[in-house]
């Protein structure tokens, strides 16, 4: 399927006249479980003839291309990339991070990540995943007897919270990766182990009675979040003179 998608981008890059600077996964297979029928979540980060950003009419800064029902390819173009940075975007951080890389100028990706690294913000970002984490509980995860497989969309951003929280990072994509921090019980790890190998093997995973040391921690990691999200920094480093500078390295194709 790599080689498929390498070739989509390719196409992509002639047919607009762009140039794709870094492509990568999101969603459930950077994560780490994806489920048998998965799709394919490619996103990009292009750059346009200089000419482009010369113009006074309003251009458009996105490009979307669901190929089928397997794959789907979207990306931004890099000057609302870098204005996203500035607002310590998760997502865009999210495919700074991914693991599953299809393209990247090396250069412009260690430079750009860089230049993320002054864009960090511990509160924005545990305020956007507590955000993400309570809507799912709400959504998914009440009554005796819930879909289990939604514990993963409740688990993963509590514990990218956790993990800011810990060591004021940027938390990794993978969620192996995640589960490698402090203070998380033994109970609750083999629970998790438990539900990745039926995620993993394609099981069958519809409405099962809660798993109660889950639910203990999600129930305790809201409440604490919650309590401690506003006593964390929000300053950041990032300035317009930097992105600008960036920007006018970076932008362009002739």
């Amino acid at each position: 399927m790599k080689e498929t998608i390498v070739q989509e981008l390719l196409r992509i890059e002639k047919m607009e006249n762009i140039r794709i600077l870094y492509a990568v996964e999101s969603g459930s297979r950077a994560w780490g479980f994806p489920s048998k029928d998965s799709d394919y979540d490619v996103r990009f980060i292009y750059t346009r003839p200089k000419n482009w950003y010369l113009q006074l009419q309003k251009t458009k800064d996105t490009l979307e291309y669901p190929i089928s029902d397997q794959l789907d390819i979207s990306g931004w173009d890099l000057d609302k990339t870098l204005l996203l940075l500035k607002k310590c975007n998760p997502s865009l951080l999210e495919w700074l991070h991914s693991p599953i890389i299809y393209y990247a100028d090396e250069d412009f990706l260690q430079e750009l990540k860089k230049l993320s690294e002054q864009a960090h913000n511990s509160k924005s970002l545990v305020y956007h995943y507590l955000h993400m984490a309570t809507g799912n509980y709400r959504e998914y995860l009440q009554g005796d007897q819930v879909k289990i497989k939604k514990y993963f969309y409740v688990l993963r951003p509590l514990l990218a919270c956790r993990w800011i929280g810990y060591y004021d990072q940027v938390p990794p994509v993978d969620f192996d990766t995640l589960l490698k921090q402090p203070q998380l019980s033994e109970e609750f790890l083999m629970e998790i182990a438990k539900l990745l190998k039926k995620k993993r093997s394609g099981e069958e995973m519809d409405l099962e009675p809660k798993i109660p040391a889950i639910d203990r921690f999600i129930t305790e990691q809201i409440d604490y979040h919650t309590a401690k999200a506003a006593s964390l920094s929000a300053t950041h480093q990032l300035t317009d003179e930097k992105i600008n500078s960036f920007f006018l390295k970076w932008y362009g194709i002739e």
